[in-house]
């Protein structure tokens, strides 16, 4: 069998299953990226709407080290294609990136819409061809896959297969985590699909909720257990959400799931010293409100001194009571109690997934020769800031990778 003749099946056209097919198709064999959605790559314009993260500017042992205890098994795939080469290929579409002031890479055009036109462009010159509407519901008798597509269910023979569906986060636009149950059904072992970079419930008091739903929550610094993390979070209607939350999430998801709460800690001004701060709310106070009096010694906005008041209320406290040495200490460390993680289709991403142990080094599912996965579908979680992309095009191009070498191993 020629390479000309052998024919890759790549299931799902976001950047994980798209690097894939730009890999297979500078190797050789006939490349079909099939997806469930009527356009490729919903799920990546979604991201690109807050201006398109694609990596870190950051040195590669820490950007490493943002995967926690999944890096071992994604070292390899990220060495191959680091952040500077994924910013190559970015320049080579026609898409310059830059580095923001936090680090984070971004394209200069600030959205998703024109490096994936492009990229599908020259997925097309080289000769991937996709196939939308095309929902994978598994495999027949003789392994052959099988899709629900327009004109009824399909069957398709394929050479090799790359799986890259995406975890379960915004189902709407094609990542339902379905394949779960299929992977499950042939021996995979595949860890239960969970939120990640979510946001989390709390049981807010009606006038806070109706007065700062919406509000952000500026320059704090959030605490849990030996974690903590500077950044900005948002008030919701039912709890909170922002990138310092997200970058929590996975150790509140997980106390929630044993305890069922976690307490968050909120400084609300990290950048001054507790002393400094009790000195100010010594002063004298005078006939102005204490809201008032809060937001000038303290320079709390409106929103950070609701919650002070939501906490004292909590513990049966009046906030004007308290002395100086304590409301500074309070403004340190604001206890916050989440009750309830967010659900799994208004999460950013996805934890769980195909265990690494089902996979060889190639990202080839063991129990299923010829059968790769890569992107969300596998056992890993990151937090936001451009490590959630960089994986996902690294897995897809060692999975295409490992996929070519399969392939020259049936010649």
């Amino acid at each position: 069998m020629s390479s000309t003749s052998q024919h890759v099946a790549i299931i799902g056209a976001g950047p994980a299953g798209l690097m894939a097919a730009e890999v297979l198709a500078q190797g050789g064999p006939a490349v079909t990226v099939y997806d469930a959605m009527p356009s490729a790559g919903r799920k990546f314009l979604m991201a690109g709407r807050g201006g398109l993260n694609l990596t870190h500017s950051e040195p590669l042992p820490q950007f490493l080290a943002r995967y926690r205890e999944a890096m071992p098994h994604l070292k390899s795939a990220i060495e191959a294609l680091p952040p500077q080469v994924l910013r190559d290929w970015s320049e080579a579409l026609g898409q310059e990136t830059f580095v923001g002031s936090s680090g984070r890479v971004f394209p200069k055009a600030f959205k998703a819409s024109p490096l994936l036109r492009a990229w599908l462009r020259r997925l097309d010159a080289q000769g991937v061809k996709l196939a939308l509407r095309h929902r994978w519901i598994g495999w027949d008798e003789q392994g052959r896959l099988r899709f629900d597509a327009p004109d009824g269910v399909r069957v398709i023979e394929s050479s090799a297969t790359i799986l890259a569906l995406g975890g379960a986060s915004w189902p709407r636009l094609g990542s339902d985590g379905a394949w779960a149950e299929i992977l499950a059904a042939k021996g995979v072992s595949v860890s239960p699909l969970r939120p990640a970079n979510c946001g989390f419930s709390v049981s807010w008091s009606d006038i806070f909720r109706d007065r700062f739903e919406g509000q952000p929550l500026k320059c704090i610094a959030l605490n849990f257990g030996l974690h903590s993390v500077r950044g900005e979070a948002i008030v919701t209607r039912s709890g909170i959400e922002g990138g310092a939350v997200y970058a929590l999430s996975a150790e509140l998801r997980e106390a929630i799931l044993r305890d069922g709460r976690a307490t968050l800690n909120i400084a609300l001004r990290p950048d001054v010293e507790t002393g400094d701060l009790i000195a100010k709310l010594s002063a004298a106070k005078g006939k102005q409100s204490f809201s008032n009096f809060l937001r000038k010694a303290a320079n709390l906005p409106p929103v950070a001194i609701g919650l002070l008041q939501e906490a004292a209320k909590a513990s049966g406290l009046s906030l004007a009571g308290l002395s100086p040495t304590d409301l500074a200490r309070l403004i340190q460390a604001v206890p916050v109690e989440l009750n309830g993680i967010a659900p799994i289709a208004r999460a950013i991403s996805t934890a769980g997934g195909i265990a690494f142990d089902e996979l060889d080094d190639d990202f080839m599912i063991r129990r299923l020769p010829g059968v790769f996965a890569a992107g969300e579908m596998l056992d890993w979680e990151a937090p936001t800031g451009g490590y959630l992309l960089q994986a996902s095009f690294a897995t897809g191009a060692a999975a295409g990778r490992g996929a070519l070498k399969w392939l020259e191993c049936k010649l």
